[in-house]
């Protein structure tokens, strides 16, 4: 999709963070703007820093299957089209997995990942009945290639399961004429650690602790959300699969496919492949 200019995107998180950071790109490319948002305040006080008719928007709980198609269909309806949907909204929820409550993996899950699908859900029949092509993209996490720090179970899992929706998403796309894209962030300087406060009553309290790096304060040294925004742009217009904040993590996937490898090879002599000749084994490839 490289040319956006006059095209119409929708934005969930958008009142700050990467979402912020993802409009002001957009508006700046020419683009339209839905911005939603669970956190109205928030939501308008950023909304104020554009021109009257770049931005318009709407509040969303992304874990209310409901709301996102109405937010979608107000896009729609404010603008005449949608072209580009950037899933973006998503919390921050720790604890080891026999410990967190099942409410805490209930609101993680709702948001991270359900909150992915609806507004794929929702678009998607607009991208398909527009005939204009267009593009999502998914806000997953390096959580979501590397998975394994114990205590972040409820947050790197929905990640993951994002990283895997977003890769079929993508062969669907190809049949029906859109692109899709999954946003794979290292540190970024947002304000994620302080989703708990927009919780939804019908999730409870916040029992499970959230889940920090090592340093608390990492984020706050982490790549500029503007920065982001203008990589996404940049992505969305050269159709790429994964979009990557900080490419040193390459050495770091590298060592978990040669983790995999390794399994493989240990698959292929395994006693119990070779004595059933299974295909693959040691036995059947000689």
């Amino acid at each position: 999709m490289e040319d956006v200019n006059g095209r119409v995107a929708m934005v969930t998180g958008a009142a700050s963070g990467i979402g912020l950071g993802m409009t002001r790109a957009f508006v700046k490319a020419g683009m339209r703007v839905m911005m939603a948002d669970i956190e109205s305040g928030a939501l308008n006080d950023a909304a104020s820093g554009f021109a009257p008719g770049e931005v318009a928007t709407t509040v969303c709980d992304v874990s209310d299957r409901d709301a996102v198609f109405a937010s979608v269909q107000a896009a729609v309806d404010s603008f005449g089209a949608i072209h580009v949907l950037a899933n973006n909204a998503g919390v921050s929820t720790g604890g080891y997995i026999d410990e967190a409550s099942p409410s805490d993996w209930a609101w993680v899950a709702g948001v991270n990942y359900f909150g992915v699908l609806h507004g794929c859900q929702a678009v998607i029949p607009h991208l398909k009945q527009q005939g204009q092509g267009g593009h999502i993209v998914n806000t997953a996490s390096m959580a979501g290639l590397l998975g394994g720090v114990a205590g972040w179970g409820p947050y790197n899992s929905t990640k993951f399961a994002v990283v895997g929706l977003t890769e079929v998403l993508r062969q669907e796309g190809r049949e029906a004429g859109f692109g899709a894209s999954v946003l794979c962030p290292g540190a970024v300087n947002t304000n994620i650690y302080e989703s708990p406060r927009n919780r939804p009553d019908r999730f409870g309290p916040q029992v499970s602790p959230v889940a920090f790096m090592d340093d608390p304060d990492e984020l706050k040294r982490g790549l500029n959300p503007d920065v982001v925004g203008q990589l996404v742009l940049e992505a969305i217009r050269d159709n790429r699969l994964y979009i990557f904040t900080d490419p040193r993590f390459a050495k770091v996937v590298s060592k978990r496919f040669d983790r995999i490898a390794s399994d493989f090879a240990w698959a292929t002599d395994s006693s119990a492949l070779n004595e059933a000749h299974a295909p693959g084994s040691t036995i059947m490839r000689k």
